[in-house]
């Protein structure tokens, strides 16, 4: 023991010593790259300043605001519809030859004359000949320039300063034209034709590049602040655009109003065959039997109910006003389909806002019912009960145009008595679960807020599906208005990562709230960290009649909340399900909202509670992650780490630390995700068991399987030191021999007597009398001997010392305890724990005392 705990204080000695060098090493390596980047930085500046000094001397530099100046003037034209070509390269300038003058093809140059001469009839300016003889005499007065000036060249410089920007919108050799004749210095644009002499011109020239390059040399060292700036105030800089984000959500939240709501998402729960997928399945066959979809489209992962099918639906339904329907429809989300969806309400989403809890009321409440109703309570999500398979009833007769409750009241009165006393049932469950419920028609009741409502439903027939949708029209636009007044602020989730054929990778998504367009930035969440991509596709399928048609899709430009969309754009391969999508049309939120997704994904995974000692567990989204933790834990299954998305070999280093404390728990679970096979390599390399599986009961069994398996094999290793505890009195008539190896009847006082324990008397000084090597009960050979019992026992003498003997150095006053050591209770407690009772342990503690065990 004492060399053990040796050997484990000079491990952790060197442990500690390397990790000191390694800091060091560390803090060197630091130092080097700050002296690197530091370098970097002087070599950079200082190239950035001779770059500077170049385009000086060679007269093509721009001040940081002329190039504001030039962009905002761009902006202004882009604005008012006319194509800006883009810039040349100012290396390609330099290396062509320098143009003096611009030549204009002569029907071009007709076309803007006439042009320009209608503008200016218009306005009510001089006729074009007098303004023709007016150039002539001016022309007449200029000296002559160094360079030769010919009519067509000096009509071309006289045109009109702002005729530029209308004759750019014309012709598009003209404004390529133009754009070249503008980047060149002011001073060879048109010296040729001023009043003033060459020398004046030159001499302005030269005052106005002094007071130029003043100007840049300032603007420069402003320029180099303001970067400097932005470096120091990065987190002043976040919290600009926090605050504006905030405002803008404000301003969004101050502009909402009740005459204008969005479909309510709308999520079915229930027991498996109850019914959900039948009622959405009716829901969506609105007038199919005639040929007819009725307006009813099938979104993505979601089902669209137009307001026209809601009226149609509810046509029959008493005291439904069809002309004050608010909500432009439903948007109902295939909950069976998407588990994820019920964990993201436990969070408190916002994605769901009303819940149909669908009921058989041939069963009543199941397990399941039970959970999906915990989940809406702990949620606060309103919701309404629909008592399904009504049709079940015996002799129920069916009428899906007929509102429910008077096809309930003209019913056979056998039927109306079985209904009542199912649903009396069903209200008494609902009592033991703390729940109020009433039908929706007991207008008293339902009125009230401590009642949620009950609809009595046939998904398979369509009897009172009416009643159901009426009855949540009328709770969402009246009692949840303000939660549907729409907004523009975006609210949308990731529903699911798709590989689709001629597609590529797409996201579906569910757009609550705001509007997405082409063109769009989105930020997402992804495994390896933030993803800025853009929108390229926005896409919706068609109406339910087409949809059986392969990648049969709608193309959209904008698509309005509540809306389930799919979305095309590049580098969605790891996009993480279950969270939310951020739009941004401003540079400086781009690295905010990065921040906000990766904050988003490791809230999530730090609010897990997890265990020291556990499995590693890996899954696809953030909801089938929890649904999979939900499940260990009912399992009673530990779990030390989690992660998401693909096992990569960092995840395998992880679980691999688990095998210092617990080996049955050096594995990973991965639910839905692929295995990257560097990382199943060194899984194999390091013992590191990966379980991998699409369904959730295959992998839990898969590794209780296998921790079985590990058990047995630690069990069968330690089995001789497990020595289980027993007291034994001797019998004085069953004494068959007295020495070496002695033979007699022994009754259990307590504890477990087995083949291979040590026994001792602790009367006579502990004295060690053998092993035992037998124990038999009527001339039988058994494995184990329990409390009350009486059983014959050989002991044969396993001490090396004298043996001993019965009357001799033991009577039968006195007891025979088993001979327990630390290691001994120790390998009980991890291996044979469940074979041994409390009362075996109560023993365990009486014999530490009697034997001195510390």
């Amino acid at each position: 023991m004492l060399k053990k705990q040796q050997e484990e204080r000079e491990e952790q000695e060197r442990l500690q010593k390397e990790q000191q060098e390694r800091e060091a090493q560390e803090e060197l390596e630091r130092q080097e790259r700050e002296k690197a980047e530091k370098e970097r930085k002087e070599a950079q500046k200082e190239a950035k300043k001779a770059e500077i000094e170049r385009q000086k001397a060679a007269g093509t530099y721009v001040t940081a605001a002329q190039k504001r100046q030039q962009a905002l003037a761009l902006e202004k034209l882009r604005a008012a519809g006319y194509t800006v070509p883009a810039p040349r390269d100012s290396t390609e300038e330099e290396g062509a030859p320098k143009k003096s003058f611009v030549y204009v093809d002569e029907k071009t140059k007709a076309k803007q004359e006439e042009k320009k001469r209608r503008r200016l009839e218009k306005l009510g300016q001089l006729p074009v000949e007098k303004q023709e003889e007016e150039k002539v005499e001016k022309a007449e007065e200029a000296p002559e320039s160094p360079e030769a000036v010919t009519p067509e060249q000096e009509k071309k410089v006289l045109t009109p300063e702002p005729l530029d920007d209308w004759e750019m919108a014309d012709s598009g050799d003209e404004v390529a034209e133009k754009g070249e004749e503008k980047k060149k210095p002011e001073k060879k644009a048109g010296a040729a034709v001023v009043k003033e002499s060459v020398d004046e011109e030159e001499s302005s020239d030269e005052e106005s590049d002094e007071e130029t390059s003043e100007e840049e040399e300032s603007s420069e060292e402003e320029e180099e602040e303001d970067n400097r700036g932005q470096r120091e105030t990065k987190e002043q800089i976040m919290e600009r655009v926090k605050a504006r984000i905030a405002r803008r959500k404000e301003l969004a939240a101050s502009k909402r109003s009740t005459d204008d709501l969005r479909s309510p998402v709308i999520c079915v729960l229930g027991h498996v065959d109850t019914g959900k997928t039948k009622m959405l399945d009716t829901i969506r066959r609105t007038n199919v039997q005639q040929g007819e979809a009725g307006g009813i489209t099938q979104q993505i992962g979601a089902t669209e109910v137009p307001a026209e099918a809601i009226k149609e639906r509810c046509r029959q339904v008493r005291g439904f006003l069809q002309d004050q329907m608010k909500i432009p429809g439903f948007l109902i989300i295939d909950t069976p389909g998407h588990e994820s969806f019920s964990n993201l309400r436990t969070r408190g989403s916002s994605l769901c806002d009303f819940a149909i809890l669908v009921v058989d009321i041939m069963h009543g409440l199941e397990p399941q019912t039970i959970e999906s109703l915990k989940l809406l309570i702990k949620g606060k999500t309103p919701f309404v009960i629909a008592l399904n398979k009504i049709d079940r009833l015996y002799e129920y007769e069916s009428n899906p145009r007929k509102d429910v409750y008077e096809l309930l009241k003209s019913q056979k009165p056998r039927v109306q008595a079985e209904f009542k006393e199912r649903m009396d049932k069903i209200i008494v469950e609902f009592a033991e679960q703390e729940l109020n419920v009433t039908l929706s028609n007991n207008t008293k009741k339902a009125e009230d807020s401590d009642y949620v409502c009950m609809v009595p439903t046939s998904a398979m027939l369509g009897d009172g599906i009416g009643n159901l949708m009426a009855f949540i029209v009328n709770q969402t636009q009246t009692k949840y208005a303000q939660k549907l007044a729409f907004s523009e602020e975006l609210d949308a989730t990731v529903m699911e990562v798709k590989q689709i054929a001629g597609l590529g990778t797409t996201i579906d998504v569910i757009l609550v709230n705001g509007t997405m367009r082409a063109g769009d930035v989105l930020v997402l969440t992804g495994t390896d960290g933030a993803i800025v991509t853009q929108v390229r596709e926005l896409l919706m399928p068609k109406p339910l009649k087409e949809l059986r048609v392969k990648n049969d899709y709608i193309h959209y430009k904008e698509v309005k909340g509540a809306r389930g969309v799919k979305v095309l754009a590049k580098n969605l391969e790891k996009v993480l399900a279950g969270l939310p999508v951020y739009i941004t049309d401003r540079e400086d939120e781009v690295d905010y909202l990065r921040q906000e997704a990766d904050n988003q994904l490791a809230n999530a995974l730090h609010a897990i509670k997890k265990k020291p000692e556990g499995v590693y567990v890996q899954a696809s989204t953030l909801g089938s992650l929890e649904a999979l933790l939900d499940f260990l834990k009912s399992q009673k299954i530990p779990y030390s780490n989690v992660n998401i998305g693909p096992v990569h070999k960092k995840d395998v280093q992880k679980a691999s630390a688990m095998k210092e404390h617990k080996a049955e728990y050096a594995c990973i679970l991965a639910f839905d995700v692929k295995v990257e096979r560097e990382a199943q390599i060194f899984a194999d390399h390091e013992g590191v068991k990966v379980f991998q599986a699409d369904i959730i009961y295959h992998l839990q069994d898969a590794f209780l399987k296998y921790r079985e398996e590990l058990k047995d094999k630690a069990r069968k290793e330690n089995e001789h030191l497990a020595i289980f505890p027993c007291k034994l009195r001797v019998l004085p008539n069953h004494v068959y021999n007295t020495r070496a190896p002695i033979i007699f009847g022994v009754s259990i006082e307590a504890g477990q007597v087995k083949r291979g324990t040590p026994i001792c008397v602790p009367s006579k000084e502990g004295i060690l009398l053998g092993t035992i090597s037998s124990v038999q009960r009527n001339n039988e050979e058994v494995p184990l001997g329990k409390q009350g019992e009486e059983v014959c026992i050989k002991i044969e003498n396993t001490t090396g010392e004298a043996p001993r003997l019965y009357g001799r150095h033991f009577t039968h006053e006195d007891p025979l305890v088993s001979k327990i050591t630390r290691e001994s209770i120790d390998v009980c407690k991890t291996y044979f724990r469940d074979d041994l009772t409390k009362a075996d342990w109560q023993l365990v503690v009486q014999l530490k005392k009697m034997l001195d065990i510390m």
